[in-house]
């Protein structure tokens, strides 16, 4: 088997709903290939090279591990674990263990191991209860009496614990080098679909270079892309998130009661405008404890000394949220101004705010 260096970043394991570990993850994976041409990300937070070409033409497994781990520091900020054995099985259990399994040592290290390396807890309870408790005592197992007893993935696991295999099923993550390959902006590397109707078109395409290409030069925050979420209203459900940010592995499938209906306006502002609602006789118009406005809306004026007159309204549409913690009271009006611009409005705590626009 391959000798590998597996590198162990236990702060990228784990991804960030903003996107940052798969940035890292990348930029990480750039800086370590830099160093050796075949460098793989085998999943989150973990890293493998071949060990014999970077050992001679650095000098030394000592000195390519001074390097990885100085690369490591210098991105992430964080000491990694670094492991060298066989195999990448072997390997990832030597980072854990911050240990330099030596050559010709990898057989006698690898059945030293405890049962539950093999990542099989029914594995390692049946094990115990048959007085196997590590690694080699199952690889001594004959390979027919392993199959009466467990399914094909054991069988698996059996052939890793013999050495016949160098990894387990399941340690590579197959979807990491898709994504990285779509944040870097290549393009052509994901399994996408092509068809007639709804394929991705060159232009999307090109704009995902682009985006890339920005982002990389003024962070993570310089792109960003909106996002649907849960809410009552469309100022609750339009968000911003960086471009690239994973999406969320659960949909959101709440009812939301009292949820204003469609048409949902065409722009949703980020940071709502105040305005003032008046009626026929210049007073404002505030919301009632019943839900009902003090008087149909006649105008409204802006901060600047506009005011524009209002032809059609619909509404209002009273919301009351957070009973169990702070009770939050609001409602959403729709008016059309004499000019034929459409707005949705929201009223609460006895002020106005510009919340949407519609075509």
């Amino acid at each position: 088997m391959e000798r590998l260096l597996a590198v162990w970043v236990e702060s990228l394991s784990d991804e960030a709903s903003d996107g940052s570990t798969l940035r890292a993850t990348l930029e990480l994976l750039d800086a370590l290939d830099a160093l050796c041409p075949f460098t793989e990300a085998v999943r989150l937070g973990l890293f493998a090279l071949p060990l014999r070409g970077p050992s001679r033409f650095f000098g030394g497994d000592d000195a390519v591990l001074g390097r990885v781990r100085r690369c490591v520091l210098e991105i992430v900020g964080v000491e990694p674990d670094l492991g060298v054995a066989e195999g990448l099985f072997s390997a990832e259990l030597a980072a854990h263990q911050r240990v330099v399994v030596p050559v010709g040592r990898g057989d006698a290290f690898r059945r030293v191991q405890p049962l539950a390396a093999l990542g099989r807890r029914d594995l390692a309870t049946t094990g115990e209860r048959l007085g196997l408790r590590t690694v080699g005592a199952f690889a001594d197992l004959d390979p027919a009496r392993v199959a009466e007893r467990f399914d094909r993935r054991v069988l698996d696991a059996h052939r890793v614990a013999r050495g016949e295999l160098a990894e387990l099923e399941g340690q590579r993550d197959p979807r990491l080098e898709t994504r990285l390959a779509a944040l870097r902006g290549v393009v052509g590397v994901s399994g996408e679909q092509r068809g007639f109707f709804g394929q991705r078109s060159a232009g999307d395409d090109r704009a995902e270079i682009a985006a890339h290409r920005v982002r990389r030069r003024l962070g993570a925050e310089a792109v960003c892309v909106a996002r649907l979420r849960g809410g009552r209203g469309p100022e609750d459900r339009a968000t911003l998130v960086p471009w690239g940010a994973p999406e969320g592995d659960v949909a959101d499938v709440a009812p939301w009661p009292g949820r204003l209906v469609a048409p949902s306006p065409a722009t949703t502002l980020a940071r709502p405008v105040p305005l003032q609602v008046r009626d026929e006789g210049d007073r404002p118009v505030v919301l009632g404890a019943r839900g009902t406005l003090s008087a149909p809306p006649a105008s409204v004026v802006f901060a600047t000394p506009l005011r524009r007159e209002v032809v059609w309204h619909a509404g209002p549409w009273p919301l009351v949220e957070r009973w169990w913690s702070r009770r939050r009271r609001r409602a959403h009006l729709q008016i059309v101004l004499a000019g034929g611009e459409a707005l949705l409005v929201a009223t609460e705590a006895g002020r106005w705010w510009l919340v949407g626009i519609y075509d």
